[in-house]
């Protein structure tokens, strides 16, 4: 069974029969997942872009319509927990 020792930054090194079982790779990124007192590594594959041009819209997004939305119930937000 393979073990790893945890820096004084709080580092673990992957073992290399772990990284090569699960297929990682150099930048490559994990979930902790924290279950019942134990902890279970997910890989993370793909990103973002990996899902461009799956989702089919009738009409483009108006983004700077939207932000403006975003930034307005965020701001109704704030000032309701500070009063």
């Amino acid at each position: 069974m393979p073990t790893s020792t945890i820096t004084a930054k709080g580092q673990i090194t992957i073992p290399k029969e772990i990284r090569k079982a699960l297929g990682l790779k150099t930048a490559d990124r994990l979930l902790f997942l924290q279950e019942k007192g134990t902890v279970i590594l997910y890989p993370i594959k793909g990103n973002i872009l990996d899902v461009h041009g799956t989702i089919k819209q009738k009409e483009p997004l108006d983004f700077k319509n939207l932000r403006k939305k975003m930034k307005e119930k965020v701001s109704k937000r704030i000032v309701g927990e500070i009063e």
